[in-house]
């Protein structure tokens, strides 16, 4: 079969209905991960007892096995174990299960980043008043934010292309369309090009972001 770009074209305003679905689970997977990665990278910071090894165990977990097994375990495994998962939806599954992987990842580059800001800012923070808590919250973050993030902008790109994964747990997200459409036409190569080339467009966008985002927080920094 010769290369159809016309088929292509007319594929890729379809896709684009799909696309929002792809985009609101690695939305709330970026920020659930977030949310979930810093209080870890804080407990492994400080070294919190008990706390501190189950977090080792969570990141050594999660880090070690691949995430299309992290997705059937807790779609299709984890419902035999604990009944009242059954009801979990596919969607819900799918966000759930890019949080708890990307987090273990962006714990580590938040935990860096912190340990990489001098002990000296959380000693002259403390020194004028401030609890352990308020100096991080204002000044060791703020500070934390600017060094991790070209390492968690990655994240959240690679968490964008993730979502494809989501297709394989029933999510009617962009890859899945994209499948179906293919096994009708058998025109595979030009719907997973136009699927490429829609996930290549949303990654530029997020590049540009990062560039901003990078430039902005780095101007107090620019002598």
């Amino acid at each position: 079969m010769n290369f159809d770009f016309q088929y292509m074209i007319d594929l890729m305003p379809i896709l684009f209905r799909y696309l929002g679905i792809t985009l609101e689970m690695a939305l709330w997977g970026s920020i659930f991960a977030l949310t979930l990665s810093v209080i870890i990278a804080i407990i492994r910071v400080f070294r919190v007892p008990v706390l501190n090894q189950l977090c080792q165990l969570y990141i050594s977990f999660f880090r070690g096995t691949p995430l299309l097994v992290q997705l059937f375990l807790l779609y299709y495994g984890l419902p035999q174990v604990f009944p009242i998962m059954v009801g979990l939806d596919a969607f819900s599954a799918s966000v759930i299960g890019l949080t708890l992987h990307f987090a273990s990842y962006m714990a580590e580059s938040i935990r860096a980043a912190i340990i990489g800001i001098d002990r000296s800012q959380m000693e002259a923070s403390m020194s004028v008043g401030m609890t352990t808590s308020q100096s991080m919250r204002r000044i060791i973050l703020p500070q934390a934010t600017r060094v991790a993030l070209p390492s968690l902008m990655n994240y959240f790109i690679d968490m964008i292309k993730s979502t494809s994964l989501a297709f394989t747990l029933g999510v009617s997200e962009i890859m899945a369309k994209a499948q179906m459409e293919a096994s009708s036409s058998f025109r595979f190569f030009e719907a997973f090009l136009a699927v490429a080339l829609i996930y290549w467009f949303v990654v530029i966008i997020m590049t540009r972001v990062q560039i901003w985002a990078e430039v902005k927080l780095n101007k107090a920094y620019i002598r």
